[in-house]
């Protein structure tokens, strides 16, 4: 079998670069906007900080999909012969989907606060007293979705971590065993 470390490069920075992104954001880049003295650039501020990351962030998580699906389709055989793999790769691609949609989600809230525009915030995701429904609305949302994503995109690095021992050589033969074994008695 070829090779594969440029795509599992490609995986791996990408989930980093998306988990890292968005724990950064959620403990720096939110949490430092409630040193600019002015409270109604807060939001503005936040919101600009994670515009420009933006791009990259899309650009790390194609590059975590592409690498992901490449590693998948060529390790396919072992994914479906190797006890313990298919569950692994389920439970990657359930969780993955949950990281894209928070991460969606987490841009259309990004929209909506940028649209909201100048309002007072105690951070980039903490409303004031005084800080409009409608914003307070936004960003007790943001505030929850800004923790989902390193959550969710941490579970998929521990998971990846699994498939890297489940790739040893030890266990390739002890899972390809124990589906062999499984088959046989259940027919």
């Amino acid at each position: 079998m070829a090779r594969s470390t440029i795509v599992r490069t490609m995986h791996d920075v990408g989930l980093a670069a998306w988990f890292g992104g968005s724990l950064m954001g959620a403990v720096g880049l939110n949490g430092a906007a409630g040193v600019v003295s002015d409270a109604d650039e807060r939001l503005p501020v936040a919101t600009a900080g994670w515009a420009r990351w933006a791009p990259l962030q899309a650009a790390a998580i194609g590059s975590h999909l592409l690498g992901g699906a490449v590693v998948l389709y060529r390790n396919r055989g072992r994914a479906a012969h190797q006890e313990g793999v298919r569950a692994n790769t389920t439970a990657k691609l359930v969780v993955t989907g949950a990281a894209l949609a928070a991460t969606a989600w987490s841009g259309a809230l990004g929209a909506k606060a940028a649209a909201v525009g100048r309002v007072p915030a105690r951070t980039g995701v903490k409303p004031l007293p005084e800080t409009p429904a409608e914003a307070r609305t936004v960003l007790g949302q943001l505030r929850t979705v800004q923790w989902m994503l390193p959550a969710l995109t941490g579970v998929l690095l521990a998971l990846t971590a699994q498939q890297g021992e489940q790739q040893k050589a030890s266990e390739v033969s002890r899972g390809l065993a124990r589906t062999a074994a499984d088959r046989v008695l259940h027919r």
